[in-house]
């Protein structure tokens, strides 16, 4: 076996692993932290395929540009969110 190979077949792992992860974990900042590392991954895994343009793409979109909306969109539910649970200050 050679090392491509097994460096291939971790690649997969962490991808199956990150993407159970990013379904199974409850909170959402550590989910869209998974989802991040599954882009990154995958990223990764186009670059082991001699495909350094879609590798490029995915490691933008999906392992920063698509974190970084979803971060910015829980923000700004969470500020708009806690005004509202301080009403009558009971």
């Amino acid at each position: 076996m050679s090392s491509i190979s097994i460096l291939n077949t971790l690649i997969l792992i962490g991808i199956i692993i990150s993407g159970i992860l990013a379904v199974v974990i409850d909170e959402i900042l550590p989910c869209i932290i998974a989802t991040s590392v599954v882009g990154t991954f995958i990223a990764i895994e186009f670059l082991l395929l001699r495909a350094p343009d879609v590798a490029i793409a995915e490691g933008a979109v999906g392992a920063i540009l698509t974190p970084v909306i979803f971060i910015i969109a829980l923000q700004k539910i969470k500020d708009k969110v806690q005004p509202d649970n301080d009403e009558g200050g009971k």
